[in-house]
């Protein structure tokens, strides 16, 4: 009886698992609420203007890239897709996991049935 019951639980925990991984995932893909940041955009820092020699003239060069990257791409944009990226791999992992837990419960509820039948 403790293991049918203990088999229950193991299920619902799992749905509950998947389900709030999903609806997490809903909501992120949906823009309702963000991902977790695990990866932040850092501020550029401006290069100082008493510096001269090879170093003024990278300064000069990193900042005329760093101007034309942002043309082409919002300062942000890396990121968040960062984020994304590892917010569906953790999604992922969470659903595989749920799904696992609720196998063990439903193993666990059929074993139980099985030696009842024998």
């Amino acid at each position: 009886m403790y293991i049918k019951i203990f088999g229950w639980i193991l299920l619902i925990a799992g749905l509950i698992l998947i389900g709030w991984t999903l609806f997490n995932s809903y909501n992120v893909f949906t823009a309702k609420s963000q991902p977790p940041e695990f990866f932040k955009a850092e501020k550029a820092v401006s290069a100082g203007q008493g510096k001269i020699g090879s170093q003024d003239i990278q300064a000069q060069l990193e900042k005329m890239i760093g101007e034309q990257l942002k043309g082409l791409l919002p300062a942000d944009t890396l990121p968040k897709m960062l984020n994304l990226t590892v917010w569906s791999m953790l999604a992922f992992i969470l659903i595989s996991g749920g799904g696992q837990i609720s196998g063990i419960g439903i193993k666990l509820m059929k074993n139980r049935n099985e030696s009842k039948i024998h």
